[in-house]
């Protein structure tokens, strides 16, 4: 066997080392690329995931928030509504006929005044609670109408006036009222 020879078979071996080497190096270089590749996905998946949840978390958040604004401005304008009936009341209480605002004074003069010493009208209605009991007429008092009578030592009274009454009404009867208006 010649030189040549020898440093064929040597050429070719190392060829075929190099062939190999290379073979395998490409091998795990396509196996690390595949890898990193797999891996960017699984990133960009989560990702798109994470971003998926917080759009729907959010567009949850604004749905609820003016969800919240819608009942908040119908509240609104419902108590509008109850306020406008209530101010209605008092304006119709405000202008009762004098005959029949003498008539439930008399109603409630003549029911309480048993064991009372004084009472306290409005200034419109003086003469005619005079007129009605023997009570001692202690003074005027603002409201719609109504009285208030009081005991000898002024611990105890009774509240009649027609502001009071309504009040007490319209909170009882709120549930009614609104249920009627609103259903």
């Amino acid at each position: 066997m010649g030189l040549d020879a020898i440093v064929e078979e040597i050429k070719a071996r190392g060829k075929a080392e190099a062939d190999r080497i290379s073979g395998e190096t490409h091998q795990e270089v396509s196996k690390i690329i595949a890898d990193a590749q797999s891996q960017a996905a699984k990133i960009r998946s989560a990702r798109q995931e994470s971003l998926a949840k917080e759009i729907e978390r959010l567009k949850q958040q604004e749905l609820s928030s003016a969800n919240l604004e819608v009942k908040r401005a119908i509240l609104n304008a419902r108590k509008e509504v109850l306020d406008e009936v209530n101010e209605a009341s008092k304006e119709s209480v405000s202008k009762f006929a004098d005959e029949k605002n003498q008539k439930l004074l008399g109603l409630i003069i003549k029911k309480n005044e048993k064991n009372n010493s004084k009472i306290y009208s409005r200034e419109k209605d003086k003469a005619a609670v005079k007129k009605l009991t023997k009570l001692n007429y202690a003074g005027e008092i603002n409201c719609l109408g109504g009285v208030i009578i009081e005991n000898d030592n002024g611990t105890e009274y009774l509240d009649f006036r027609y502001d009071t009454i309504l009040k007490d009404v319209s909170e009882r009867s709120l549930k009614q009222v609104y249920d009627i208006l609103f259903g």
